[in-house]
């Protein structure tokens, strides 16, 4: 990530003696070096490499029906308000203003953890950047996890580090967007479960925050009508699976520079009929349920791209798409798959078993 970092500060939650949750804030921002450079760009990685990320806005009371005027739920929207505001007027001591924003927020948390009846510790990291002339506040809480060194001497000593591997919690706001084009209603992104549990129980109400697209539903349905286009246009097996790796690096391209994908710039990498004047854009505008003209792209739809993948009845198949054809034969009629060159470590169990005990 090829970013300015404007604030950088960390908090932490802990768990007193009283089994409360308690924040120990940090007293002032952090000094912006080529570490915290680093550390921001892999928190950035870590956050896009995520799956199944929720998109939404900020709900105000009047969309339950509690007011009918509208009014910041959490508090949260309007304390960022309030910074970007005083950002904006070039006021001195901004960091100050930052570092007293991401206090305020994080006693929002732990007041939505109390509420919620939940409990989480860790270090809540809170991060103002601008990337591609847009303006992001990502904020998340990590915990450590400990890890050996050896040194010259060969001494063996432990240390903790910030566990991004494991983030769960995490929500990026796309700053620019919402000041510019609040109506769109698309410039929260957060990760969205942890072993079936829904995030949005504490941290969405943290953050005041609605969910307005399933970005996994999106993905899906975006592959099946890229599947779906490449038949329409009669082109043979090799030359669908050439179009669907295009569609692949398009997608890993969105998703490593933490943009959204364009239904119309992939329009763009796809073949189109010239005499028809159709496209892959016009495509989608025939689907009864119509598509986003942009999409968060989901990084497990880069599986769905490169292989076929289903289970049940205690079978588990998985296999490149490239292959249907060739060495996977499928016949609908029958209902069954035939697989040339069975994999060997599955042909010598097979083998072994078909001639008994020994």
């Amino acid at each position: 990530m090829s970013a300015l970092i404007h604030h950088f500060v960390v908090h932490r939650l802990i768990v007193n003696d009283e089994g409360k949750i308690n924040a120990v804030p940090r007293e002032s921002c952090l000094t912006v070096t080529p570490e915290i450079e680093q550390l921001a760009h892999q928190i950035n990685h870590s956050f896009n490499a995520k799956p199944g990320k929720g998109v939404g806005h900020f709900i105000a009371q009047s969309q339950q029906g509690e007011s009918d005027e509208s009014q910041d739920i959490s508090g949260f929207s309007t304390s960022l308000s309030e910074f970007l505001s005083a950002q904006k007027n070039n006021e001195s001591e901004v960091a100050s203003t930052f570092h007293q924003f991401s206090v305020q927020a994080t006693d929002k948390l732990i007041k939505a953890l109390v509420d919620t009846g939940s409990v989480e510790t860790g270090f809540l990291i809170f991060c103002q950047y601008e990337f591609l002339a847009t303006q992001y506040l990502m904020i998340t809480l990590l915990n450590t996890r400990a890890h050996v060194e050896v040194n010259q001497a060969l001494e063996l000593t432990s240390r903790e580090h910030l566990d991004l591997a494991r983030m769960q919690l995490a929500v990026r706001i796309d700053l620019t967007q919402w000041q510019i084009q609040p109506e769109q209603q698309r410039y929260i992104s957060f990760i969205k479960g942890r072993m079936g549990r829904k995030v949005s129980d504490f941290f969405m109400e943290f953050i005041g925050c609605e969910e307005l697209v399933d970005v996994k539903q999106q993905n899906k349905q975006l592959v099946a009508t890229v599947d779906a286009y490449l038949a329409s246009e009669q082109l043979d097996q090799q030359e669908q699976e050439g179009h669907r790796q295009e569609v692949k690096a398009y997608f890993k391209e969105k998703i490593d520079s933490g943009e959204t994908l364009s239904i119309a710039e992939l329009s763009a990498r796809l073949p189109s009929d010239e005499q028809t004047q159709r496209d892959f854009a016009a495509y989608t505008e025939l689907l009864e349920t119509p598509l986003e003209k942009d999409i968060q792209p989901d990084p497990a739809a880069l599986r769905q791209l490169a292989k076929y993948t289903g289970q049940g009845g205690g079978v588990s198949l998985s296999f490149e798409r490239k292959l249907l054809g060739d060495r996977i034969i499928f016949d609908a009629a029958s209902d069954t798959l035939i697989i040339k060159g069975v994999p060997p470590n599955l042909k010598d169990q097979l083998v072994r078993q078909s001639k008994g005990p020994q």
